[in-house]
């Protein structure tokens, strides 16, 4: 019974959109502000939110983000 409602599950998740789950993205700009404005930028042209995971600066920013809607 157990290995039945797995098999439903799995396939109910498959059956699902792939907008409904996370994407992952990055951007590189010469600063932070410019970084997250890439990213929002991205965010907005898909109508979904962002949240940023990381931002690493070094001579250029890279920053990588969320997008979920």
């Amino acid at each position: 019974m157990k290995t039945i409602k797995t098999l439903v599950a799995v396939a109910a998740l498959s059956l699902m959109s792939a907008g409904a789950f996370a994407q992952s993205i990055s951007v590189t700009a010469s600063t932070i502000d410019s970084a997250e404005a890439k990213v929002a930028a991205k965010a907005a042209e898909q109508g979904a939110n962002y949240s940023i995971t990381s931002a690493v600066v070094n001579n250029r920013v890279h920053m990588t983000a969320n997008l979920s809607k």
